[in-house]
């Protein structure tokens, strides 16, 4: 862990490594930027097993994220495979293969895919190598994907004998749609990151040797914005895959009007109107630097 990690919150586990705040690799140009202030980093760490996915890692892994989720100076998360072979190749076959209907159903560590959906904190998965099977389902459980040039993805559970249990026929469905999930996960096929992009899998795609920076970056924007407000964005964006639209809108509706009276709000928009960065709670008062003149009833957006 890095000096500004929290090792009494957040120790991580032989299997999941944390680094809290996050620090982008020693490489960056720009040094003032190492450290990423809200932003934590949560790496699967089997390696020789290209990070595949016993039920003990993704019990370690739900845990380690919703710990995360329950600090408040968590306000992004990023998650990747250690090594550049692999986000995660897949579920650990030899121990699925021992396994039955009813050891299956008791077992906690295949509610792990969930469990990381279901935190509110936003989650940016940075895959690079492999992310097949259940690693392609944790990328998908994600709210974000940013993929190396060098990413490829896949549901080759067909090929086992079997279907995808991580959510993965439920979240490739919503994302691609249902003709192309059908034609993926029936024949197993796999694809590049330019054909996940192309398909609307991906955020974006970036060269190999960029993509966790990339994905640090990106989690440093979103972990400066306030952070109720980001989380009830989430929330809405979410509930659009899971709700028709009536009760989506309604949500919507419900979540804008909570965010009225709130510290961010009031300070958001004092600072729009008095033309200067906001200063949201429980962070640094940002650099002075003039905001453009717009009218009056010009609104953000």
């Amino acid at each position: 862990m890095s000096e500004g990690a929290h090792p009494t919150l957040h120790p991580g586990t032989d299997l999941v490594g944390v680094v809290a705040p996050a620090q982008r690799s020693p490489a960056a140009p720009d040094e003032d930027r190492a450290q990423l202030d809200g932003v934590a980093l949560v790496t699967l760490t089997r390696p020789r097993a290209l990070n595949a996915m016993s039920f003990a890692l993704l019990t370690d892994l739900a845990r380690v994220v919703e710990a995360l989720d329950a600090d408040p100076e968590v306000r992004a998360i990023v998650i990747t495979g250690a090594g550049t072979r692999a986000f995660a190749a897949g579920a650990d076959v030899g121990e699925l293969a021992q396994q039955t209907p009813d050891s299956l159903a008791a077992a906690e560590g295949l509610r792990g895919w969930d469990r990381v959906a279901a935190v509110g904190t936003p989650t940016i998965a940075a895959v690079r190598g492999y992310a097949l099977g259940g690693g392609c389902e944790l990328a998908m459980a994600c709210d974000m994907i940013v993929a190396g040039s060098d990413a490829v993805f896949g549901q080759p559970e067909i090929k086992l004998g079997i279907i995808p249990g991580g959510g993965g026929t439920q979240r490739l469905t919503r994302s691609i749609g249902a003709a192309r999930a059908m034609e993926l996960i029936l024949t197993g096929r796999q694809i590049r990151a330019d054909e996940a992009a192309h398909l609307g899998l991906v955020t974006k795609v970036v060269p190999a040797d960029e993509t966790l920076d990339a994905a640090l970056d990106l989690a440093a924007e979103i972990a400066a914005l306030p952070a109720g407000a980001v989380r009830a964005a989430k929330a809405a964006v979410r509930a659009a895959a899971e709700l028709p639209l009536t009760g989506g809108i309604q949500l919507e509706g419900t979540l804008f009007r909570e965010r009225f009276g709130t510290a961010d709000q009031v300070e958001g928009m004092r600072a729009f109107i008095e033309k200067r960065p906001p200063r949201w709670e429980g962070r640094a008062e940002p650099p002075g630097r003039p905001i453009p003149s717009r009218p009056t009833e010009e609104r953000p957006g």
